[in-house]
């Protein structure tokens, strides 16, 4: 399980239940003595798109690899997660106290799978989402590391492209 550094303050949320897959770094979750649902961000990760949006267009550009190659990506990325977890099944979310929320409302989180494996590290290692740079979390050290070792070993997406 992962450890956190005694200088980030974190929250944890329990009796959570999967119940749905949105794409290769995004979850619904519902609560379980609640009952809401909420839709998490795998936090300090980012995998590619499932769908034309702006975001594939900016990545087309700025990757120089074709929206439909990325959106293929984006669905071995989507599958591959899929296969880690199954819906029904409970987890731990823990969040960092200063990055809860995305811009879009979205939970952001370590998702803590029921075998104390952790979700967002198994989609770095095995190569199916890359470090999101764009916003500091505790864990984008490590996940930079890791990243590199997946690429250099060609693993998941990386046996397909260099970059994605």
């Amino acid at each position: 399980m992962m450890q956190f550094g005694a200088k980030e303050m974190t929250r944890q949320k329990n009796l959570l239940e999967i119940v749905k897959f949105v794409d290769g770094d995004g979850i619904i979750l519902k609560d379980i003595i609640s009952k809401k649902e909420f839709e998490v961000r795998l936090y300090g990760i980012d995998a590619p798109e499932i769908n034309y949006c702006n975001k594939i267009k900016k990545d087309e550009k700025e990757l120089q690899i074709p929206a439909a190659l990325l959106i293929k990506l984006g669905f071995l990325s989507f599958n591959f997660l899929k296969d880690q977890v199954n819906l029904g099944d409970v987890c731990i979310l823990v969040q960092e106290e200063n990055n809860l929320v995305d811009k879009y409302g979205r939970h952001l989180g370590y998702l803590i799978l029921n075998d104390g494996r952790v979700l967002n590290e198994i989609m770095i290692k095995e190569g199916y989402a890359k470090p999101y740079n764009d916003v500091f979390c505790e864990m984008l050290p490590l996940y930079q590391e890791w990243n590199l070792q997946a690429k250099n070993s060609s693993k998941g997406l990386y046996s397909i492209v260099n970059k994605f």
